[in-house]
């Protein structure tokens, strides 16, 4: 025989079930005025820069680690990375891209090996145009080099001064990142133009992201060409936070072989000013 519910206890029962449905509604729902968590918008690990700036007002930090085996002039390095973005406007974003640690092992002279810093670049970068109704977002950018390092370079090299075009756009539910990038490299006593271009495709999957990337760039002092192969998983445990892990494969001679890497990037929760309006 099934239990009934006493008629004189109904409207009392029905009366704490509501209640109870209320307080876990009013603990789920956060209240109508309470301001969004920023995002945060990752440049690392691909070689590809987004088109897009961070939240206006907040500070993002990327850091990572690099660990490069089998490149031209280095037979491993590793090294530490370090980049602070902070947009001052929604089409103007400040950048401090460093190297505070770098350790080679050299294979063209003892003077690679050891523990080096690396380069201290500052520069700027601007929305053209903003992505709307199927049409993708484009900026600009450049960074200048404002202290030179001693850590061995890799494949790539270092730049006295570069300029890129950035472009990233979404398509059949894939975000694409495309860069072309023009860079001043100084020889002993000559400077030439290096030419690069990079692609990444990158495929969310909840809190988790999947990307590939072919990237390509000139080597002018030695007259060859360098590129490789990149596959990247980042996951994001908070709207602010995104942890990176991933592999490189070069794909020519004087490119370097294996390339492991780690990271994450960080938006500080709070505004550094009052937000207006």
């Amino acid at each position: 025989m099934p239990l009934r519910t006493p008629a004189s206890t109904l409207p009392t029962a029905l009366l704490i079930c509501a209640t109870g449905l209320c307080l876990q509604s009013l603990r789920a729902q956060p209240p109508a005025n309470a301001p969004q968590a920023p995002q945060a918008n990752p440049g690392r690990p691909t070689v590809s820069t987004p088109a897009t700036l961070t939240p206006v007002g907040y500070l993002q930090f990327e850091n990572g680690v690099l660990y490069a085996a089998d490149s031209p002039n280095v037979a491993s390095s590793l090294s530490i990375s370090q980049v602070t973005k902070l947009a001052v406007a929604p089409r103007l974003q400040l950048l401090l891209v460093s190297q505070p640690f770098g350790y080679g092992s050299g294979t063209s002279g003892d003077e690679l090996s050891g523990p080096h810093p690396g380069d201290v670049l500052a520069g700027a970068q601007a929305v053209a145009f903003t992505g709307a109704g199927g049409r993708p977002t484009i900026s600009l950018s450049y960074f200048g080099r404002i202290h030179q390092g001693t850590a061995p370079d890799v494949d790539i090299g270092s730049s006295s001064q570069t300029a890129l075009v950035l472009l990233s756009d979404d398509l059949a539910g894939l975000h694409f990142d495309i860069n072309g990038i023009v860079a001043e490299q100084p020889g002993d006593r000559i400077r030439r133009a290096q030419f690069g271009q990079t692609l990444s495709i990158s495929h969310g999957f909840g809190r988790y992201t999947f990307a590939g990337e072919l990237w390509h760039f000139t080597q002018p002092l030695t007259r060859a060409n360098c590129a490789g192969n990149l596959w990247a998983l980042s996951y994001a445990p908070r709207s602010n936070l995104v942890v990176d892990a991933g592999l490189n494969r070069g794909l020519t001679s004087t490119s370097t072989q294996w390339e492991g890497f780690a990271g994450f990037t960080y938006l500080l929760p709070h505004r550094l000013w009052k937000h207006r309006g």
